[in-house]
């Protein structure tokens, strides 16, 4: 009997079939589906509007990913990821703008790839530089380091300092065209997509097979409990240093993305509240979970835009409404958080476990 079709699960002989990502023809198949509807179907069923929508999933899921390995893989709480965003977009903006590049450069369309590049180590590197506290502390001050970085980075540098290169005032202009990967000119939202789209995969591939390896298997142990971790040989500090740099490189990825999707850049896209926002999304997707990610990014951008489609009629009879949407987003996002450590502490993705297991186990489920 093939060991598809098992009724309680599936059963394997080696150690490679256990840890293979798509362990079935069934699992390859809905894979392979699921690319061929996010290349192809969803942007010939899509409009414009739902396309950046799909963006700023896509974005979210980035930024949060970062926040998922320090939080829910390591264990290192973290208030201050937008500041690593920001370093990612104000390098990969920096370098398009100001740098000398030879001629070949641009004209190749290599200055945004290496771009994009140079911005995850400059972010990975500034994200280690407010890790190295994290040796000495944890919890409560580790949280506070954290904001530390947000107020350092967004509020004094790069506002103060960094936002006046060039004589600009605050913000980096952006025209069309500027974004070029080879002859390829990203200069609409579905090219955006699609570059989001390669971001995504390669990302989530690249974390998922890291966290699969001995420094996965690092990152847990001191999660669960450093001091054992330590007793057991890991070197605690290097491992949680690598994090921070790990989720600073996923960060500077996810800001240098995001330029390509705006016209300007300025330090009103980096907020202390995006912070916020991304440890929310790991709260109702689930901590500890790659799916947790993205049903968490999934679900905040959605319901948010729901919610706004929902304000925009009651707007000509409540003019103030739209005007307040942006408190009204953030008392949604309160609520949300609340409600699901109340009613699904461990978010989306256990949801998503159990219905999964409840079909693969049918009809022995127990």
């Amino acid at each position: 009997m093939s060991t598809q079709y098992l009724p309680c699960g599936v059963y394997h002989q080696n150690y490679a079939q256990d840890h293979a990502l798509w362990q079935t023809p069934f699992v390859r198949g809905k894979m392979i589906a699921l690319f061929l509807a996010l290349f192809v179907g969803l942007p010939l069923a899509a409009d414009n509007y739902w396309i950046s929508v799909f963006n700023q999933i896509g974005y979210t899921l980035l930024g949060a990913l970062g926040v998922q390995l320090l939080i829910g893989f390591c264990g290192q709480v973290t208030l201050g990821h937008a500041a690593f965003l920001a370093v990612g977009a104000y390098t990969s903006t920096l370098l398009i703008l100001e740098f000398p590049w030879p001629a070949f450069m641009l004209d190749w369309g290599l200055a945004y790839p290496v771009s994009i590049f140079a911005a995850a180590v400059a972010a990975g590197l500034w994200c280690v530089l407010f890790g190295i506290p994290s040796a000495r502390v944890k919890g409560f001050y580790l949280i506070l380091t954290s904001m530390a970085a947000q107020f350092i980075t967004v509020d004094f540098i790069i506002t103060q300092y960094i936002s006046q290169i060039g004589g600009r005032g605050q913000a980096f202009s952006l025209p069309p065209g500027t974004m070029k990967i080879g002859p390829w000119i990203i200069d609409s939202d579905l090219k955006v997509y699609y570059l989001m789209l390669v971001l995504v995969i390669l990302c989530v591939t690249g974390v998922v097979n890291l966290l699969r390896s001995r420094v996965g298997r690092a990152w847990v142990a001191i999660r669960d409990n450093d001091i054992s971790a330590d007793v057991m040989g890991i070197n605690v500090t290097l491992y949680k240093l690598l994090a921070f740099f790990t989720a600073g490189c996923i960060g500077g990825i996810a800001g240098s993305f995001w330029i390509s999707n705006l016209a300007a850049v300025s330090p009103e896209h980096f907020p202390w509240f995006w912070s916020l926002w991304l440890v929310g999304v790991i709260l109702i997707g689930g901590v500890g979970s790659i799916h947790g990610t993205i049903f968490g990014s999934l679900f905040m951008v959605i319901v948010m835009e729901l919610l706004q489609l929902g304000v925009m009629p009651l707007a000509d009879l409540y003019p103030k409404l739209l005007m307040d949407f942006l408190f009204i987003k953030e008392a949604a996002f309160g609520l949300a958080i609340c409600a699901f450590l109340i009613f699904e502490p461990n978010g989306l993705a256990y949801r998503w476990w159990q219905i999964k297991n409840y079909f693969n186990l049918w009809p022995f489920s127990y």
